[in-house]
């Protein structure tokens, strides 16, 4: 019951055809539909409408996380959930939003905008259902020059207060805690959170109020992980660290800038937390090695976040 993962990342970019063309042609993902100020992408293996929207904006910048919830019973449910927390909560109907019908929204405790919506178009893939071919040569695995993952996979937002930030997701939304990040004064510095037994679907960072620190998509191994370092490289995209390996979630990785300055992120590997799965944790002297294993450091870029 409740949040099943993550449905799809909006984010305004101030030129949308350069974004499109990064993330078709860079990235791997099909454009599926546009509207008057909107371009919606999936990656090959999503039978979601959308897993990623662009909408163009003066300024680059945050719009929205959707998680797509198991039965039409639970919008009501964490409806009445979050307004108890004491948020006003907006609905909205079906055709608001394209691809997806009813769906509730509202703004967290760190200003974020979360939408929850049950009734996702089911477009499908180039593969089907019935004996499908492990991919197909029209925008799936093979396409020469392009990452291609199957997957949008998680996000890591900033917030002021990461332990009340987390504190909603967790009393309020259900979300379970599997790692975090503790100060000298045991406070929480940073947390990982999952629904779909993943090592995070969601991870919670301090920083501004309303910020995307990046978005990731799954890969699934090491040798695609490379494949796409080349990938990268060969198109002077800008890397921000990796190839390389998390301490936390235990991740192989690569981050990365779109063209308009988003921070981008390939993820594969990690662990399968089982329901009892006990919090992890990490204190700040390990901090370099806790979220880039190799190089024991960060980098100053890393903290560059978009609000």
């Amino acid at each position: 019951m409740g949040i099943l993962r993550l449905a799809h990342v909006d984010v305004a970019v101030t030129d949308l055809d350069l974004a499109t063309a990064y993330y078709t042609e860079v990235i791997g993902m099909l454009e599926v539909a546009r509207d008057e100020d909107s371009v919606y992408l999936k990656c090959w293996d999503e039978v979601d409408h959308h897993s990623l929207r662009l909408r163009y904006a003066p300024r680059v910048g945050f719009d929205q996380v959707s998680f797509k919830v198991q039965k039409e019973d639970d919008l009501a449910e964490l409806e009445n959930a979050v307004a108890r927390f004491g948020l006003p909560v907006q609905r909205q109907s079906k055709g608001d939003s394209l691809g997806q019908g009813e769906s509730i929204r509202f703004a967290s405790p760190s200003g974020h905008v979360v939408e929850l919506v049950h009734d996702v178009e089911k477009i499908g893939t180039t593969r089907g259902l019935l004996n499908p071919e492990m991919w197909h040569p029209d925008g799936d695995p093979g396409r020469p020059g392009v990452i291609s993952p199957p997957r949008m996979d998680h996000l890591l937002l900033t917030a002021e207060e990461v332990g009340e930030a987390t504190q909603f997701y967790m009393d309020v939304l259900g979300f379970r805690i599997t790692e975090q990040l503790l100060d000298g004064n045991g406070h929480q510095m940073a947390t990982w959170m999952e629904r779909s037994h993943s090592p995070h679907d969601l991870a919670i960072v301090h920083g501004p109020n309303g910020g995307l620190h990046h978005f990731a998509y799954w890969l699934d191994d090491w040798d695609d992980v490379r494949d796409a370092a080349d990938i990268l490289a060969y198109n002077g995209i800008q890397l921000d660290v990796g190839p390389t390996r998390h301490g936390i979630t235990r991740g192989s990785t690569i981050y990365f800038f779109d063209p308009l300055g988003t921070r981008n992120e390939v993820f594969t590997g990690g662990y399968r937390p089982d329901p009892d799965f006990p919090t992890i944790t990490w204190t700040e002297d390990n901090i370099g090695r806790a979220v880039f294993y190799y190089e024991g450091e960060l980098n100053e870029r890393f903290m560059k976040v978009h609000t």
